[in-house]
């Protein structure tokens, strides 16, 4: 039985499972294994670090990254030569997510998909990404698999305490201190963030832009309590720019999780459910 776990690992094995999203990665040359103890067992018995890979069907960077990345031998080569790679659906598997995004961002201070992240055969992280062009990925693993060779005792401790500040992380203290907030802490708040207005083409002056409907329901509450024009006429100024920019669905309806430009133009073509509710209200 041994032996045939151990062989199940030079081989894409995502052909077993439900998710769909892991199933678009049946065919890449890398032999991608779903998350189980089995293959985190084969992994500590061959002593390979691991290559956990977290995305969603939905995901742009996700295709993108399969693409450029995990559908090339190369890329491929030195995956299977020297690490257990593991594709993880974020939406059958939010736990492992999120563990692995709380290290990324005590790794980087970013995060976001896809998730990828290299671990010791334990599972423990040493080092992670996002969306990672093939150049940049292929020396990486390259570097990390030397390392562990040649420095092995460094990179686990490193494993190790960098989980020790995940699971502090994860440690919210309570505030029992009540929080007072006057109304020129508001008007202040208000003022700086002002600032940022994009007063030509609507919502913040940057690039790409999110619709952040929380955001604008909190400045629509502002400007009605404290009688502030700026406020309100930013608020409507946005929604308007909103509806009559791409990032809004003309044929189907809803909104598109974000324009890649800061003209409300180009969307990003995912829709998230959660922007779509509280856009209504707006």
């Amino acid at each position: 039985k041994k032996n045939s776990i151990l062989m199940s690992i030079h081989h894409n094995n995502l052909h077993l499972s439900k998710s769909p999203y892991l199933q678009q990665h049946a065919t890449n040359p890398v032999h991608w294994q779903s998350w189980n103890s089995t293959i985190l067992e084969a992994a500590k018995e061959e002593d390979r670090l691991l290559i956990v890979s977290i995305g969603y069907s939905a995901c742009h960077w996700c295709h993108v990254m399969e693409h450029e990345v995990f559908e090339k031998e190369e890329a491929a080569a030195i995956m299977n030569a020297h690490f257990v790679s593991i594709k993880v659906d974020r939406e059958e598997r939010p736990d492992i997510d999120e563990i692995y995004m709380r290290a990324l961002h005590l790794m980087s201070g970013q995060g976001g998909w896809p998730l990828n992240v290299i671990c010791l055969p334990d599972g423990k992280p040493i080092w992670g990404g996002t969306y990672i062009p093939k150049e940049r990925w292929l020396k990486a693993l390259e570097q990390i698999a030397q390392m562990y060779q040649e420095d092995r005792e460094q990179v686990i401790d490193y494993g190790h305490q960098l989980t020790k500040g995940i699971q502090q992380s994860m440690l919210i203290a309570l505030n029992r201190n009540p929080l007072h907030i006057e109304a020129n802490d508001l008007d202040q708040l208000f003022s700086n963030w002002a600032n940022g207005f994009d007063l030509k083409e609507g919502g913040m002056d940057r690039a790409p832009k999110f619709p952040m409907p929380v955001n604008w329901n909190f400045l629509l509450e502002y400007g009605i309590v404290h009688h502030n024009a700026q406020a309100l006429a930013q608020v409507e100024f946005t929604l308007d720019k909103m509806a009559y920019g791409g990032i809004y669905d003309q044929i189907g309806g809803g909104f598109a999780r974000y324009s890649v430009d800061a003209l409300w133009k180009v969307p990003h073509f995912e829709k998230m459910l959660y922007d779509n509710a509280q856009l209504i209200s707006l």
